[in-house]
């Protein structure tokens, strides 16, 4: 009950950033995380780093699925606790975490299917095709602990706890940094394993991660084993979780095709420009982390809240995020315009590849404020159980608006490399501009039903 007041009763801004600090904190953590395992790769030949790329699409499938529905979850909890129905919040929460081990042993055995022949279409073979096998079957392997961890957080999440999982991705950053190397060269009993070792301290990681999370949710008392049917599947429920959960798992995997053809079009300017791009990319997700913190703050908010019928306080936290989105997207874009290029030479040194990545930071950084729109909207149609839209903003914005824009640009009107990203600032803006009208529009109508019923 305390838990339950905290999100329904504290000060919006205070809530925001008690959420979004940890978050933010996590997520970095996280990203570096990812930073340590291609820098071991890279230690260990260039075809380790080849297969570890050649893995991503598998990966981010799995990570895209579960960040989808982790967020289902947590908007399912987050309503029924804000309705004071506690009992189905904890159901929600039993079912939720098999749910989630039952997709992840989907995504196991498709997995283990399908990698020989996506590799082999990708173009590995050999040593350079085993190199990502062995990688990749270790990751299937344990994908049943991704799942459960992401089921974990989510209950946590809804009841406003980011803490957790921050303390769970600082603490893999740094046992990586051992096992990493442990693991790669081998030491004592443990025998060398090359770039599987990298896989295997991964799923370590995420078991130990587990066990800790586990023991964050039972102290909820959403989750317990006094009763183990209470885990067990149920229609109704299953079915919530996949209509809520559907919208934004494709939202992720639709981002990742639309990210390939980003890619296509980038290469027909050449390597140097793929280059520059990439590293332009990772240097604008890093200063994007706080406004990805935000956007869990106001999916755990927003949920609660508009279980309770609070939609004072539901539009309150979303008018609130966008400012705050806005302030820190702000930062972001003086210290890019301003040490931008000086850390994009940090990545490589090559004159070409720098203007590259400065031209994309650019005009991208002023997309900051559309992207912080976008994580706000998505995150509070989630909370208000309304996450339809999300797919279709995602089919415009990743594929069908992306492939157009970039099409006449680059092939029709052949422009200069910079006019790609002017082209994707006006369609992403766009997209930005209709989700926080339809938002707004959903959340008027909700406050208008209300005052109606009276």
């Amino acid at each position: 009950m305390k838990k339950k007041s905290h999100l329904l009763n504290d000060n919006i801004p205070s809530l925001l950033k008690q959420i979004t600090i940890p978050a933010s904190t996590g997520m970095f953590f996280n990203t570096m995380y990812n930073v340590v395992d291609t820098f071991y790769a890279g230690l260990i030949s260039t075809q380790a780093i080849s297969a570890l790329s050649l893995s991503f699409m598998i990966f981010f499938t799995i990570i895209g699925l579960g960040y989808g529905f982790s967020s289902a979850i947590t908007a399912l909890i987050g309503n029924a606790s804000g309705r004071s129905k506690s009992f189905l919040a904890s159901i929600y929460a039993h079912k939720g975490i098999f749910f989630m081990q039952l997709l992840a042993i989907v995504l196991t055995i498709i997995g283990f299917i399908i990698s020989p022949y996506l590799f082999k279409l990708l173009g590995a073979s050999g040593e350079y095709l085993q190199m990502a096998l062995d990688y990749i079957y270790i990751i299937l392997a344990g994908t049943i602990f991704f799942m459960t961890n992401f089921a974990l957080n989510a209950i946590l999440v809804s009841k406003g706890d980011t803490k957790a999982y921050r303390n769970t991705l600082i603490f893999g950053f740094f046992a990586n940094l051992v096992l990493n190397p442990l693991f790669i060269y081998g030491f004592l009993f443990i025998p060398a394993m090359g770039l599987k070792g990298i896989a295997l301290s991964t799923i370590l990681i995420q078991l130990l991660n587990a066990s800790y999370l586990l023991l964050k949710v039972m102290d909820t008392k959403l989750v317990h084993f006094n009763k183990i049917n209470y885990f067990f599947p149920h229609k109704k429920i299953y079915k919530d979780l996949i209509n809520q959960g559907i919208p934004s798992s494709m939202n992720m995997l639709i981002m990742s095709i639309g990210s390939l053809f980003l890619m296509y079009f980038v290469s027909l300017y050449g390597v140097k420009a793929v280059a520059g791009y990439g590293v332009g990319f990772r240097v604008e997700q890093i200063m994007l982390l706080p406004a990805l913190g935000l956007s869990s703050a106001v999916l755990s908010i927003v949920s609660n809240n508009f279980g309770a019928r609070r939609y004072d306080r539901v539009m309150e936290t979303v008018n609130k995020a966008l400012k705050y989105g806005f302030i820190i997207a702000t930062f972001g874009i003086i210290f890019l315009y301003i040490f931008g290029k000086t850390i994009i030479s940090q990545f490589d040194s090559d004159p070409i590849v720098i203007g590259f990545g400065y031209d994309y930071l650019v005009i991208e950084v002023l997309v900051f404020y559309a992207y912080v729109i976008l994580f706000i909207c998505v995150s509070t149609l989630q909370g208000i159980k309304r996450p339809k839209m999300i797919l279709y903003i995602a089919l415009y914005r990743q594929l069908i608006a992306k492939y157009a824009i970039a099409y006449v640009i680059v092939i029709w009107l052949a422009l200069d490399y910079i006019y790609l990203w002017v082209g994707v600032l006006i369609m992403i803006y766009s997209a930005a501009i209709f989700a926080y009208f339809y938002t707004q529009k959903l959340l008027k109508e909700v406050t208008l039903n209300k005052l109606s019923k009276k």
